[in-house]
């Protein structure tokens, strides 16, 4: 039986084919994601991770196929409209670490406020329940250049929090992060798809990490580009071929990857 409109689905690509000025990157990509899922984008280097995640920001055109959010086709939104459905956490720097923490999560609210850009009680209460969520209230007047990588993440996480979209894409969240913070930062991302039922896909080289904390996996590897539960690709064996086998090999049973020595 088809699925209906009612089934929560957020984020559809179908047969989506990414790349530049007609040079085709990855081609082949096919998903659904429904509310409140954490997806994490895996693959080599160079194989359209960061493509991917703007060709569905719609920074981007794709080559060919198609991204629907809410079932209805992402290049038929107006830049406005797509900016309450979606939100970005990019790894560009900031133009200006001169705001203050609060103020660069207001920034979140600038799709909905006025244009003297005065935020009304909503934005307000937005913009504190993201400071809370992540963590940020004790440092929300401190500036951005005073923070620490991990903190200047959880600010830019929280900057799309208050945005209230559907959906949120970040690309690599956990880079130039220590372990605990890399954890740290993913834990986040998935209580946040899980308490406030936004649907989150994140890019990453973190396979293992991903592995054990999302609910789906999308394993571009230039082919099949293999999409489902972490288990499912585990058993269809995808993550094998990651990597020359001469070099590295996974382990099915402990969803880790062994030097090959």
């Amino acid at each position: 039986m088809a699925e209906s409109n009612t089934s929560n689905n957020v984020l559809k690509v179908i047969d989506l084919n990414i790349g530049y000025k007609n040079k085709s990157i990855t081609e082949n990509i096919d998903f659904t994601l429904k509310q409140g899922e954490l997806m994490a984008v895996i693959g080599v280097n160079g194989i359209g991770k960061s493509t991917l995640l703007r060709t569905m920001a719609n920074a981007q055109e794709a080559l060919s196929g198609n991204i629907e959010v809410d079932d209805k086709s992402l290049i038929s939104y107006t830049p406005r409209e797509l900016s309450s459905k979606l939100s970005v956490v990019l790894t560009e720097p900031l133009a200006s670490k001169n705001l203050s923490v609060i103020e660069l999560v207001a920034l979140g609210r600038q799709p909905y406020t006025n244009w003297v850009g005065t935020l009304t009680t909503t934005d307000k209460k937005k913009i504190k329940e993201a400071l809370n969520m992540l963590d940020l209230e004790p440092l929300q007047h401190k500036k951005c250049y005073e923070l620490s990588d991990g903190q200047l993440q959880r600010v830019m996480i929280a900057r799309a929090l208050a945005q209230d979209t559907s959906i949120i894409l970040l690309d690599e969240p956990t880079t130039h992060l220590d372990l605990f913070h890399k954890v740290q930062i993913l834990k986040l991302l998935r209580s946040i798809a899980h308490n406030t039922k936004k649907t989150i896909v994140f890019t990453s080289h973190e396979i293992e990490m991903a592995i054990q904390i999302c609910d789906q996996i999308l394993l571009l590897n230039g082919k099949d580009n293999p999409f489902g539960r972490p288990q499912d690709l585990i058993k269809k064996q995808a993550f094998e071929r990651i990597f020359p086998d001469d070099v590295v090999t996974f382990d099915a049973t402990t969803g880790t990857f062994r030097i090959k020595k």
